[in-house]
């Protein structure tokens, strides 16, 4: 996996995520979950977010390899997702993307 950029991430996810996610600590859920945290986290294990039941059965920890994969492709890593984003197909774009998340949604407590 090639290291990501930080700060590119934080333009491939203002302009291909941030309309469905946010990554703030108490940030609102929108079409999709809430970010906030999403290291060390099971699949499907936002507070207060109704998650298909292929996202809370999948039973992965996000991390950024999982995340790698996942944000290839989301439908077929989890079939049955309801996330209809058809993936970033490019790895350093994943891994930019990656970078960002890791420093936008680390918990601060």
């Amino acid at each position: 996996m090639p290291a990501g950029d930080p700060a590119k991430g934080a333009e491939i996810f203002k302009l291909r995520c941030r309309e469905c996610h946010t990554t703030k600590k108490g940030g609102e859920h929108k079409t999709g979950p809430n970010l906030y945290g999403l290291f060390g986290r099971k699949t499907g294990q936002a507070p207060g977010f109704n998650f298909t039941s292929s996202n809370r059965s999948k039973g992965v920890t996000w991390g950024e390899d999982t995340l790698f994969i996942y944000l290839e492709s989301p439908k077929k890593y989890i079939p049955g997702t309801s996330m209809v984003f058809p993936g970033l197909k490019k790895a350093q774009e994943r891994t930019d993307c990656i970078a960002h998340l890791h420093e936008a949604t680390k918990r601060t407590e």
